[in-house]
């Protein structure tokens, strides 16, 4: 999926309502961050087996039990990918015809 130090974009910047009392800064669509660490995650209803990513340029509160949240994985795409993509949607210059 991800390595620590890999850029990526975050591509669902939607949270739910009332999240924002649990961190002091969330992740924005469209920024690029820095991958600190991969970890086992558990969604806010305690679902587990979720995969959550910790950024270098956002530093998660601690949960009750003294270990800090992370992001779902899913909301982030490598850099690449994304500049891949864009690099699809772009015309490709036609070089002008010179009369021989």
């Amino acid at each position: 999926m991800f390595l620590p130090n890999q850029k990526v974009v975050c591509i669902d910047g939607r949270f739910p309502i009332g999240i924002e009392k649990l961190y002091p800064e969330l992740p924005k669509e469209g920024n690029t961050y820095t991958i600190r660490d991969i970890v086992p995650g558990i969604g806010l209803t305690g679902d587990e087996g979720e995969v959550a990513v910790y950024l270098i340029e956002i530093t998660g509160p601690l949960n009750a039990h003294g270990i800090e949240r992370g992001f779902r994985a899913e909301r982030f795409a490598p850099l690449q990918m994304i500049k891949d993509e864009v690099a699809e949607e772009l015309p490709i210059a036609m070089p002008e015809l010179v009369p021989a």
